[in-house]
């Protein structure tokens, strides 16, 4: 063989080689992964969320009563309910008038004996007082006319008590009047008979009662009208002379189906409220019709007895969320 024909054969036989080489380089990228390797991209294809998203229910979030509690979230249940429009007022404490009395004396004289203080507890007949009188010279007691208590005394032992001026004042504090301040828009609203909730604010439960009396004279100094509740004074937890607050119930609407309004939430423009399964919360989409300042009537999305959050609700949509976000990395 030439010396030409030997290149010739040794260029071809390098060719085959480097086109055997490429191939199997090729089939080598494109052939499957085996071992650790392939189990690896495996979880970063399928459960690279899997514990990020734990908790995490289908369209919804796992909440269970441990975590319930530590997030303030409070659960009641879709039920009938009613709407009612309010309007809370300022008021002042009174004594009831009508179960206030002055003391005076049958005759005028001097004061021999003091039987009651102010403060004190009296019975209907207790003595106040005995007093001598001027015209016959005998003593006589000075009674109480009522059960209550003495707020008032303005005679002193040895004094001369005259007919013209109380010597005890005796209240009966078992009820109190409260005077609401009516402003001007709201004289419409307001009427004799009204449901009323007093809050004397001292920490403890309303005091419910009615308006029993709506001033037809306004004040100049004030440009308000009196409302005037009666309630009554339970353990004597009320001092006339203090501020409360009264709620005035206005109007009251039965609906089919309420929850409270802290339970609303909005995703994507829509209103929805967490309804519970087991420890799953999942937004229902909610048509709400009226609406007050604690509870909003469904018109449709729930059915009665449906468990849902209704306080701190938001801390629900908060982890739903955090599970939305996690689910697209």
């Amino acid at each position: 063989m030439s010396r030409t024909a030997r290149r010739d054969v040794a260029m071809l036989l390098i060719g085959l080689l480097a086109g055997a080489g490429a191939l199997y380089a090729f089939q080598d990228r494109n052939a499957p992964v085996s071992g650790s390797l392939a189990a690896e991209r495996g979880h970063g294809a399928e459960g690279g969320h899997g514990e990020e998203g734990g908790g995490h229910a289908e369209g919804g979030v796992e909440l269970d009563d441990t975590r319930l509690a530590a997030a303030g979230i409070g659960l009641e249940t879709a039920s009938p309910g009613t709407l009612r429009q309010k309007l809370r007022l300022n008021g002042l404490v009174q004594p009831n008038q009508e179960n206030v009395v002055q003391v005076t004396p049958r005759f005028p004289g001097i004061v021999r004996e003091i039987r009651k203080r102010i403060g004190d507890k009296v019975a209907k007949g207790d003595v106040l007082a005995v007093v001598e009188s001027n015209q016959s010279l005998t003593t006589y007691d000075m009674k109480a006319p009522i059960s209550g208590t003495v707020v008032d005394r303005q005679v002193g032992l040895g004094e001369y008590a005259s007919e013209q001026k109380p010597a005890f004042v005796v209240a009966d504090l078992s009820t109190l009047w409260v005077d609401l301040s009516v402003y001007r828009r709201d004289f419409p609203r307001v009427r004799a008979g009204d449901k009323v909730a007093i809050d004397p604010e001292d920490g403890g439960q309303v005091i419910d009662g009615r308006v029993a009396y709506v001033s037809p004279i306004g004040s100049a100094d004030t440009q308000t009208a009196l409302a005037r509740a009666v309630i009554p004074n339970d353990g004597m937890r009320l001092r006339p002379g203090l501020f409360a607050v009264g709620t005035i119930t206005l109007t009251e609407k039965p609906v089919d189906l309420a929850v409270r309004t802290s339970a609303l939430q909005t995703i994507d423009n829509r209103t929805v409220v967490f309804v519970r399964d087991g420890d799953a919360f999942a937004p229902r989409d909610v048509e709400i019709g009226d609406r007050d300042a604690e509870w909003a009537e469904v018109l449709f999305g729930l059915m009665p007895g449906d468990v849902y959050a209704a306080r701190n609700s938001f801390v629900v949509k908060a982890e739903l969320a955090k599970g939305s976000a996690s689910h697209e990395h």
